[in-house]
């Protein structure tokens, strides 16, 4: 197969073609950054206590007594109250709170529901469907539901994308993720809003991916590791930032549900803008349709195309081409089988680390749309640094340099004393910083590793691995009721483990994208600067080696 760059490179790198391309996709994930988090108010529990019906004849010395403290008396129990006979028993008798020793008065469950505290949200879902005491474990796992859809989106969306194109499935997946967060908002029960919210899941990291591996072969190499690393992550972050401003503004779950949804809508009439990958159109042996895209991008540019852009090699190898690759051949010989191992796990300590983190915005001191926008701000100089190393530096080092100042950091945290609550919150943000960096670089890192025939499915399958993390990453956040430094303790440790394995991967860092199986690099930890020598039949762009 010919050097696709060499063949395209008359078009330049930074022409009018490239900018649409560039900002257009960008555009298309700044709804996935809206979304990806919202479950921190979405789901949020308010202060709540136990409700006491309003036609009780208590006292309002009674009424106001009716829950009992814990902790030491420091704040009010969410889950139980006095007795309610009790209290009309003490209330019709004249008897004060004062007067009695209310350790000896026996208590029940809120049986009559629970009063929550308005101040910060109108409603929530956790105050919509009482999502506490009892049912206090649905919370977390609503969060999990999105992300099982985010692992069954990350095993389907790349398959498809590399079956069926990188176009089709971007915009079916956007227009999916739009139209179940406008469903979403009139969830009658926790179930429904569930169900949705695993669909949502399915659509955001579908056209996410799809959208990266897109941009990754239509631009050119300088563009590309701007566009891999900084370009769309930075819009993620714009989208990210905007989430605690909306909710900010928009304090009801649902209406905020509906703002969700409006920016995916918006997204799809850059279907007539956005082209379909010539790479992925070459490797399907559709040559005159990658010429087609190739001379209309020459004409936006204002360059002359040559009369043949692409050579026979590719005409050769179309019977062999259309053969479709799927997950398993990312495990069919030793070679793809090891990296591929090795970055799922990666992939998988990666997100537990970035999620949990992210999703702890709330428990932190302070106000909580304050803390989401800080998690969010921490994340664009993050951003940037990812492109500066990813464009200057070793692929292997920059993703082991990151992760192992983010499992120091976040080791660190359970070391500050308890009342030095902000040098530790100032750690968690050092933490959060440092894993955006290494969860910005294996995004791209993964697509540079992977051949052209299977760089989508490859990149679904690091996604789908990763997921593992992130719907247990809840939890992580959920050990914080035994004990505080254990989220910590734990997610440092297999940040610190990340970094280790990340040495093993091979280096990519100023090598062309393989077009084939048999161009990729060796495991473990090859640092050669060409890519294979193994002569190129027509056999070998389906063929391991």
């Amino acid at each position: 197969m010919s050097d696709y760059e060499a063949e395209t490179g008359f078009l330049g790198e930074w022409g009018r073609f490239q900018k649409q391309v560039f900002f257009l996709l960008c555009l298309t994930v700044i709804p996935n950054g809206l979304s990806g988090l919202s479950v921190v108010f979405l789901a949020d529990t308010p202060p709540h206590r136990c409700a006491v019906p309003a036609g009780a004849n208590l006292s309002a010395a009674w009424r106001n007594s009716s829950v009992p403290l814990e902790d030491d008396g420091r704040r009010p129990s969410r889950c139980s109250r006095y007795q309610l006979r009790a209290m009309l028993s003490f209330s019709q008798s004249g008897v004060e709170p004062v007067d009695v020793n209310l350790s000896a008065v026996p208590q029940e469950g809120c049986v009559d529901g629970w009063e929550y505290d308005r101040s910060v949200y109108a409603s929530t879902i956790v105050s919509e469907w009482d999502l506490v005491c009892d049912d206090r474990w649905k919370n977390p796992l609503t969060s999990s539901v999105f992300f099982v859809g985010v692992l069954t989106g990350s095993f389907v969306s790349g398959q498809l994308s590399d079956r069926y194109g990188r176009k089709v499935v971007l915009f079916v997946t956007i227009a999916i993720h739009a139209a179940f967060t406008f469903i979403q908002s009139f969830s009658t029960s926790w179930v429904m809003f569930c169900a949705a919210f695993f669909i949502i899941g399915l659509g955001q990291i579908s056209n996410y991916m799809t959208a990266f591996v897109l941009g990754t072969e239509v631009l050119g190499p300088r563009v590309r590791s701007i566009f891999s690393t900084a370009g769309m992550c930075l819009f993620f972050g714009v989208g990210y930032m905007l989430l605690p401003l909306l909710a900010f503004l928009v304090r009801d779950w649902r209406t905020l549900l509906l703002g969700l949804a409006l920016p995916g809508v918006l997204c799809l009439p850059l279907w007539w803008y956005i082209p379909e990958s010539p790479r992925w159109l070459l490797s399907q042996g559709r040559v005159e349709e990658a010429e087609a895209i190739i001379r209309d991008s020459a004409k936006k540019n204002k360059i002359q195309p040559p009369a043949t852009i692409f050579s026979s090699s590719y005409n050769e190898l179309q019977p062999k081409r259309r053969k479709a690759l799927n997950i398993c051949d990312l495990l069919r010989s030793r070679n793809i089988r090891w990296i591929s191992v090795t970055l799922w796990m990666v992939w998988n300590m990666v997100t537990i680390g970035y999620y949990a983190l992210s999703l702890n915005t709330g428990n932190l001191h302070g106000d909580a749309y304050f803390n989401c926008f800080l998690s969010a701000v921490v994340e664009m100089p993050a951003y940037a640094l990812s492109w500066v190393m990813f464009r200057w530096c070793s692929r292997r080092l920059s993703l082991f340099s990151s992760l192992l100042v983010g499992g120091v950091f976040l080791l660190l945290v359970q070391l500050i004393p308890a009342d030095l609550v902000f040098l530790a919150i100032s750690l968690e943000m050092i933490g959060k910083f440092a894993l955006t960096i290494a969860f910005a670089i294996v995004y791209a890192y993964t697509t540079e590793l992977y051949p052209t025939v299977l760089r989508n499915t490859a990149l679904g399958a690091c996604s789908m691995a990763s997921r593992i993390g992130s719907i247990i990453a809840p939890y992580f956040i959920y050990l914080r009721s035994y004990s505080v430094s254990l989220p910590y303790i734990l997610m440092g440790s297999l940040t610190g483990l990340a970094a280790l394995l990340s040495l093993l991967l091979p280096e990519s860092f100023g090598m062309p994208l393989p077009e084939t199986i048999a161009h990729m690099q060796h495991f473990p930890g090859c640092c050669r600067k060409t890519p294979s020598k193994t002569p190129r039949t027509e056999e070998e762009g389906n063929t391991p080696v």
